[in-house]
């Protein structure tokens, strides 16, 4: 079904945007069956990650608009693009479906309005992501400190058993 301008127009003003302030994976999706794409779509949407299929004309005047150079082989295949708050989560999401989906293809990204080649999309995809990377850094700090605490109680705890020892010795 075509669309109209004004569609295209509030399309092009989202993928602006979308540049703008998000991190972008390049997706070739050909081949995948609607079923699929749906879920894959579902998916991604569940970790916060947007996806959307894009016009390649679209695509490229925002990409133009906001002075980002992209590959130009990329701008000629079926391209559907998924935009992350963070570096890793689209990396991640997208990699992992394309472990089970032969038929996706990573083609690139944009990060901090630079292109990314393939590899780098790929490096990020096996980082933990920034919740896990929180997880560790709290895990790390509450380790020194749970520490302390149990050798400080093992002291107070030494001191009872010997008074509990010499009570029962007295009795």
């Amino acid at each position: 079904m075509a669309k109209s301008k004004a569609q295209k127009k509030l399309m092009l003003e989202k993928l602006l945007a979308e540049f703008a302030n998000k991190k972008a994976v390049f997706v070739d999706y050909s081949g995948l069956p609607v079923k699929e794409m749906e879920n894959f779509r579902n998916s991604l949407e569940e970790k916060g990650v947007g996806f959307s299929v894009v016009k390649n004309t679209l695509a490229k005047i925002a990409l133009t608009s906001n002075q980002i150079e992209v590959d130009a082989e990329i701008l000629k295949r079926p391209l559907a693009i998924a935009f992350s708050a963070d570096e890793v989560s689209g990396a991640k999401e997208v990699k992992n479906f394309t472990k089970t989906h032969e038929n996706v293809e990573v083609l690139g990204g944009i990060i901090d309005k630079l292109f990314v080649p393939v590899t780098m999309i790929n490096a990020l995809s096996i980082l933990p992501s920034r919740e896990e990377l929180y997880t560790k850094v709290v895990g790390s700090i509450a380790s020194p400190l749970s520490g302390i605490v149990n050798v400080l109680a093992g002291n107070v705890r030494g001191l009872v058993s010997v008074l509990a020892q010499y009570r029962d010795k007295q009795v």
